[in-house]
């Protein structure tokens, strides 16, 4: 019999059918690596937000941050590799003290730098010129926006989080960021409201953009949809209204095989805040290391291994498989 990976979960998850189960009916178990492309430190959980939603708990009163020393040992490591693509996130990274010196060194390596934004930060004490910093280090911006309505990004991230998100993106689309012609990437990230997966990538982004353009002027390059994973905050607010079980059973019920395929972890490489090392930021969340014989912290770093390394999986794979999937980068199989 394998041995099947053991996540944090409760014995009331006993009653579903285990991820790897599913990954053998499939013909795709053991899930293993296929080359890290994306490196991904994760900067902490403090964070200016509290969002309902959020997997990593994040808010203003967290102390977790990731350290001088630790970023310099991800520097060391993306000089000795060819990992093309630094994908920043956190909490709100941008409240590091060390963000805007990482971020400078990783430009000096030639690496494509993307930072998950979430476009109020900017306006916090001493980052006023934190727009000026992105386009001048040609940063690609991710940005959480749930809707286009006001009453659903308060109800979900904070009253006023949504006017200062409009704000923010003026600020951005002022600079050039989210015009096709010179580059400057600012693309958005839509979380369903609730307990339901995400609905079509391409038509609501489609719908994003024509109703942001009308209402408030504002452009962007590309939405993605990413399902709310039964972990963390949102999975106590499930458990709060008794909707867990009922929302485990839709991504089940949803598991596609081709989206297994292409999951995130399979080319990406988390880094805790801490130096430990992870195959995603939901792993990371839960205190899943890497393991099976691959690396579980930044010191131990060996390229080759986790290039091919096997993935620790459990019940909440199920959030990145069901449908179309999901992943940093949104759908991941052609609608």
């Amino acid at each position: 019999m394998k041995e099947h990976d053991v996540s944090e979960f409760s014995e009331q998850d006993n009653q579903f059918k285990a991820f790897e189960t599913a990954l053998e009916e499939s013909g795709l178990y053991p899930l293993t690596a296929t080359g890290i492309e994306i490196f991904q430190p994760n900067f902490g959980k403090l964070c200016n937000q509290a969002c309902k939603h959020c997997h990593v708990g994040a808010g203003p009163d967290r102390k977790e941050k990731i350290s001088r020393k630790t970023l310099e040992d991800c520097l060391f490591i993306l000089k000795e590799s060819r990992i093309p693509v630094v994908d920043i996130t956190g909490g709100a990274p941008e409240l590091n003290e060390h963000f805007r010196w990482f971020v400078q060194e990783v430009k000096q390596l030639n690496r494509h730098v993307m930072v998950r934004h979430n476009l109020t930060v900017m306006f916090e004490p001493g980052q006023e010129d934190l727009p000026e910093f992105f386009k001048d280090n040609e940063v690609e911006l991710i940005c959480s926006l749930p809707y286009y309505l006001e009453r659903s990004v308060d109800r979900q991230r904070g009253t006023g989080v949504f006017n200062k998100s409009m704000q923010a993106l003026k600020r951005l689309n002022a600079l050039g960021y989210g015009m096709e012609e010179n580059g400057l990437q600012l693309n958005l990230v839509y979380n369903p409201g609730g307990a339901f997966l995400p609905p079509s990538q391409s038509a609501i982004e489609a719908d994003f953009k024509r109703e942001l353009d009308h209402r408030y002027q504002i452009r962007f390059n590309h939405l993605f949809t990413i399902a709310n994973m039964p972990i963390g905050r949102f999975r106590d607010l499930l458990e709060k209204i008794d909707n867990y079980d009922c929302y485990m059973n839709r991504l089940i019920a949803a598991y596609n095989p081709e989206a297994a395929k292409a999951v995130m972890c399979r080319d990406t490489l988390s880094i805790g805040w801490d130096g430990r090392l992870y195959d995603c930021d939901f792993n990371q969340m839960l205190g899943m290391n890497c393991n099976h014989g691959a690396p579980s912290r930044l010191s131990e770093f060996d390229l080759k291994t986790l290039n091919s390394r096997q993935i620790v999986t459990g019940l909440h794979c199920y959030g990145c498989t069901a449908g179309v999937g999901s992943s940093c980068g949104g759908a991941v199989v052609e609608e």
